[in-house]
């Protein structure tokens, strides 16, 4: 990969614009045996910008004067960062691990007996002992609907420590006293769970490996 042997350009399709709108084409160099694609775009700015983005897609913006071939320079003359960063992009999606998944029924055994732990102090009040439902969710951990006794909680869970799942829990048992987040939603869950803001803290700590 190392090495400058031929150099080359090619250019590819153009796309359409009207007016000064940005047009940007694909062009193709070569540093040693390795071609580089790039987009090449003219646009209002005063120096030559270079981008790779982790998807492996290379941008390169220069002004509105500039030709063509100064570009192919530029991206000859970064060649060898170019590939570097595109070689440790490629590694790192391949090593990347995905977050597991878990079945209703593994996660349903742990949080019917957490509801059992934490739904007592609720109980005294005249709460009805919630259903649980479990659901894959990207941006909540745990939902509720007070009016039809319904917590969902998210599957995700199963793989934070037990003191988030149970806080998760607290917090939405709390909301079928206070359906709303006031200072007395979070009196209510201070006054049932006080080290909840230390377990939020450690489940957002965690929660990209989740």
């Amino acid at each position: 990969m190392a090495g400058s042997g031929k150099t080359g350009t090619r250019t590819g399709a153009t796309g359409q614009g009207q007016g000064r709108k940005s047009r940007i084409a694909k062009r193709t160099v070569y540093w040693g045996e390795n071609a580089i694609v790039y987009e090449f775009e003219r646009k209002a700015v005063k120096n030559m910008n270079l981008r790779i983005r982790p998807d492996g897609s290379i941008h390169v913006s220069v002004g509105r004067g500039v030709p063509a071939s100064a570009a192919d320079a530029f991206v000859r003359d970064n060649g060898e960062r170019i590939l570097a960063v595109l070689e440790r992009f490629a590694r790192t999606a391949s090593t990347r691990v995905e977050p597991p998944r878990f079945t209703d029924a593994q996660c349903r055994g742990l949080f019917e007996e957490i509801l059992e732990e934490v739904y007592p102090p609720f109980g005294e009040r005249g709460i009805p002992k919630p259903q649980l439902r479990i659901r894959h969710m990207k941006s909540r951990w745990g939902s509720c609907i007070p009016g039809k006794g319904v917590i969902t909680m998210n599957s995700r869970l199963l793989g934070a420590p037990r003191s988030c799942v149970e806080y998760v829990m607290a917090h939405e048992l709390c909301h079928f006293i206070h359906p709303n987040h006031s200072s007395a939603f979070y009196g209510e869950l201070s006054k049932c769970m006080p080290d909840w803001r230390e377990r939020k803290a450690l489940l957002q700590k965690c929660s990209d490996r989740l």
